[in-house]
C-alpha cells in the first residue's frame, strides 16, 4: 500500500525521477519481493500499475516477479480486477500478462455487469482481441437499453475505430439515441457523426437528429470540424438542405472575416484555410448540392483558390477541379492546370512524360492504388467537360490513346449487380435482337453505357456497328448516321448513386447524365427503384420498351416546341 502510495503522489513531481533510486523505496521493493504470497488481491493489483508509475523498468527483477505472482492468481481474481488489469497492460503489449488476462476475460465475459465496464474494454483492449470483441458485442447489445449517451458515444467510436460494422449492436445503439431527451451536444453530435460514417451506417432518423442538433451549433466549430462533418454527411450520401446552406453561409462569413483586422475576426475563423474549403466544395459536388448564395460563394472559391493551385496535391486538385464540373463552376485556368501534360506526370507518379504508347490509362504506371485509379477516372471526365461544356476552351486535352477502355472490366462482368444482370437479360429482347445493340459500352467520356442503340427516322432499330462511332475509343463502323437517326443509351442508376434520403441523383450521376446528353444521345435511365420491382422478365421487356418510347417522344416535343412558340 505504502508503494500504491508513493506511486500517487510521484505522478508529475519535479523529483520523482530520484525516488527510484532512493534506498528507502529499494527495501520496500525488497521486503515486497520477500513477501509477495501474502499480499492480498486487490492490492497485488494496485501494485502491479504502481511500479511502471515509479519508473522501474518493465524488464526489471521486481516487475517481472508482481506479474509472474498476477498470473499464479489470475483464476482466483474478481472479474473487476481482471477488467482494470486489462485497461493498465492496454498500454503495455508486450506485457506476458496481457494475452493471459484477454484470455481469462474472453472465458468470463457472461459475468460483465454494467454498460461501462463493456465500454471500456471495447475502447481499450477490443482492438488487442478480436474473439472478445465479439463477446463484448453480445454483452452490449444485451445491455443497450441501460446506456446513457456518452456510453453511445465511446461504444460507436470505439467501433468505428476498429472498422467494426456490427450491424444489430449499431440498429440497438441508434434506437436508444432517439430515445434520448433533445440537445445532445456538440462532442456527441460530432462524433457519432464521425462514426456513422466511417462505418457507412445509414439510420435515417438519426442523421436527421444529427442535422437538425448540428446547424446551431456551426458558429461554434472550427473549420476543420465543418468540414469533417461536411464530409461526413457527403459520405453517408444525406443532404440537409438547411445545414448544407448553414455551411456555405459559415465558409462565406469566415472567410470574410478573415480579410478583416484581427479585432474583428472571430475565434474560430482564425484557420479557415483551402484545404477546408476544397473539403467543403468536394462535398457538395458529392451531394451534387447548389447552395442558395451560389454566385458570391463560387466567386469567394475562385478568390482563394487564386495563387493555391499549384501548392494542391496533385489528387486533391483533381478531386477540387472535377467537383467544380459537377457545379458547372470549372473555369479555363483549372481545366488547363489538370489537363496539361506535365500534371499527368505527376498524378501517375511516372517518372516520364505521358508516352503515346499508353493505352490504358484506368490503371496508372506508377501508382496502381484505388485512389490514383479514382483520379484519372476523374481526369478523363474533366476532359469531358472542357470538350463538352466549355466552349471556347483552346486546350490541352488529354491525348486520344489515353481515353481508352476500362481495364476492370472483363473483371467487373463477374461480379454484376442484380440490376446489371437483369438489364443485360432483358435488353435483347427490347431491342429486337441481341444484334442491334452495342451492350457494356465504356466511352471516350469516362462514362459507361449498359446499352446503345440506334434508331432511324421511323424509330427503328438499326445496326449499331454499322456507323461510326465518335464516343468510342476505336469507332468500328464507317457510315455516318442517317438523317433523322438518333443514338439511344441506356443507363442504369444504382441504389449507391442517389441520395439516401430520396430519388435524387448524386454528383457524378448528374455529371454523367449532362455529358450523354451534350454528346448527343437519348437517355433511357433505368433506376433500380423501377427496374427490380418488376420480376418477370416480359415485364422488364416491356417496361424498356416503354422507357423507349418515353424518351423518343421527349426528343421529338422537345424538337418541335420552338416551332409550337412561334
Amino acid at each position: 500500500m505504502a508503494i500504491a502510495r508513493l506511486a500517487r503522489l510521484a505522478h508529475g513531481h519535479p523529483e520523482a525521477p530520484a525516488i527510484r533510486g532512493d534506498p528507502r523505496l529499494l527495501r520496500l521493493l525488497d521486503t515486497l519481493d520477500g513477501q509477495i504470497s501474502q499480499v492480498w488481491n486487490a492490492t497485488l493489483v494496485q501494485v502491479l500499475r504502481a511500479l511502471p508509475a515509479l519508473g522501474l523498468p518493465r524488464a526489471g527483477r521486481q516487475v517481472r516477479s508482481v506479474e509472474q505472482e498476477v498470473l499464479w492468481r489470475l483464476r482466483r481474481l474478481p472479474l473487476r480486477q481482471l477488467v482494470q488489469l486489462a485497461e493498465h497492460l492496454a498500454g503495455h503489449r508486450d506485457s506476458p500478462l496481457l494475452p493471459e488476462v484477454l484470455r481469462k476475460l474472453e472465458l468470463r465475459w457472461t459475468e460483465l455487469e454494467g454498460p461501462r465496464t463493456v465500454v471500456t474494454l471495447m475502447a481499450k483492449v477490443g482492438h488487442l482481441a478480436p474473439a472478445l470483441m465479439e463477446r463484448l458485442e453480445d454483452k452490449a447489445l444485451e445491455l443497450a437499453e441501460q446506456l446513457d449517451v456518452d456510453e453511445i458515444r465511446r461504444m460507436a467510436v470505439a467501433l468505428a475505430l476498429q472498422q467494426r460494422r456490427c450491424v444489430p449492436l449499431l440498429r440497438a445503439l441508434s434506437y436508444h439515441l432517439l430515445q434520448k431527451p433533445p440537445e445532445l451536444g456538440l462532442p456527441v453530435l460530432t462524433d457519432l457523426l464521425f462514426a456513422y460514417s466511417k462505418l457507412n451506417f445509414q439510420q435515417p432518423q438519426v442523421l436527421h437528429r444529427l442535422s437538425q442538433e448540428l446547424q446551431p451549433h456551426l458558429g461554434a466549430l472550427t473549420p476543420a470540424q465543418v468540414s469533417r462533418c461536411a464530409r461526413s454527411f457527403a459520405a453517408l450520401r444525406w443532404l440537409s438542405r438547411p445545414l448544407a446552406e448553414g455551411i456555405a453561409q459559415y465558409s462565406l462569413d469566415n472567410t470574410q472575416d478573415m480579410s478583416l483586422s484581427p479585432q474583428y475576426s472571430l475565434d474560430n475563423t482564425q484557420d479557415m484555410s483551402v484545404a477546408h474549403l476544397c473539403a467543403i466544395v468536394v462535398s457538395f459536388a458529392r451531394l451534387n448540392f447548389q447552395p442558395s448564395s451560389g454566385e458570391e460563394f463560387f466567386t469567394m472559391l475562385h478568390e482563394q483558390l487564386q495563387g493555391q493551385v499549384q501548392q494542391l496535391d496533385p489528387h486533391v486538385l483533381t478531386d477540387v477541379v472535377w467537383s467544380l464540373c459537377v457545379l458547372q463552376q470549372a473555369r479555363p485556368p483549372y481545366l488547363r492546370q489538370v489537363l496539361s501534360p506535365d500534371f499527368h506526370t505527376r498524378l501517375r507518379g511516372d517518372p516520364s512524360p505521358l508516352s503515346p504508347q499508353v493505352t490504358c490509362p484506368s490503371v496508372p504506371t506508377g501508382d496502381p492504388s484505388p485512389r490514383a485509379h479514382s483520379s484519372w477516372q476523374k481526369l478523363v471526365h474533366i476532359n469531358a467537360t472542357a470538350r463538352l461544356e466549355t466552349p471556347g476552351y483552346p486546350g490541352p486535352f488529354l491525348p486520344p490513346e489515353a481515353l481508352g477502355g476500362d481495364g476492370d472490366r472483363d473483371k467487373d462482368r463477374d461480379k454484376a449487380t442484380p440490376l446489371q444482370q437483369g438489364l443485360r437479360e432483358a435488353l435483347p429482347g427490347a431491342l429486337g435482337g441481341r444484334d442491334l445493340g452495342r451492350y457494356d459500352v465504356p466511352t471516350v467520356f469516362g462514362w459507361d453505357i449498359d446499352a446503345e442503340v440506334v434508331l432511324d427516322s421511323d424509330n427503328k432499330p438499326l445496326p449499331v456497328g454499322d456507323f461510326t462511332a465518335p464516343h468510342l475509343p476505336h469507332s468500328q463502323g464507317t457510315k455516318p448516321l442517317p438523317p433523322g437517326a438518333k443514338r439511344l443509351a441506356f443507363l442504369r442508376w444504382e441504389f449507391p448513386q442517389f441520395s439516401s434520403r430520396g430519388r435524387e441523383l448524386l454528383g457524378r450521376g448528374a455529371l454523367a447524365r449532362r455529358h450523354l446528353r451534350r454528346a448527343g444521345f437519348l437517355l433511357v435511365e433505368v433506376p433500380h427503384y423501377e427496374f427490380l420491382e418488376l420480376k418477370l422478365e416480359r415485364q422488364r421487356v416491356s417496361y424498356l420498351r416503354d422507357k423507349v418510347a418515353k424518351a423518343v417522344a421527349s426528343d421529338m416535343a422537345t424538337d418541335t416546341a420552338p416551332d409550337t412558340a412561334a
